[in-house]
């Protein structure tokens, strides 16, 4: 009986950390771009959202089914939606992105890592990668 309640008990864990890693509630749906930033006033961190502010950019973002997660020293947000804490804990787990930051994390709909770049990352060269991807050539 002990080894029962164990099991369960260790499956109701795996099962509610799944439902707070916000990558696991993207996958097949979205492809997830990650922007890590240590302040709010990172160069990157900028250099994305102007991009995204562009009218073209913008309609590319969506067209590829791309949600912006970031992460501004601890604060998570998902298209500028604020994460709890946990969210935003159970995002840097899930993508086991150390501490190196500025940086973008490209994540397919099948939720693995397709891009991890530092600074220089550039989102004409991102679309470009998702568009060479077999799932995205099918749609």
């Amino acid at each position: 009986m002990k080894t029962f309640v164990a099991l369960l008990s260790a499956a109701l864990s795996l099962l509610a950390q799944a439902a707070d890693d916000p990558l696991q509630a993207e996958r097949w749906k979205t492809r997830p771009l990650i922007v890590l930033a240590a302040t709010a006033d990172d160069p990157l961190l900028a250099r994305v959202r102007q991009a995204l502010q562009e009218p073209a950019n913008r309609e590319a973002f969506v067209e590829r089914d791309m949600v912006l997660y970031t992460v501004v020293g601890q604060q998570g947000s998902r298209n500028d939606q604020p994460l709890d804490s946990i969210a935003t804990k159970r995002l840097l787990l899930a993508l086991d992105a150390g501490n190196s930051r500025p940086q973008v994390i490209l994540v397919g709909k099948d939720g693995g890592k397709k891009i991890q770049e530092g600074a220089d990352a550039d989102l004409q060269a991102i679309f470009n990668t998702i568009d060479r991807m077999p799932m995205r050539q099918s749609e």
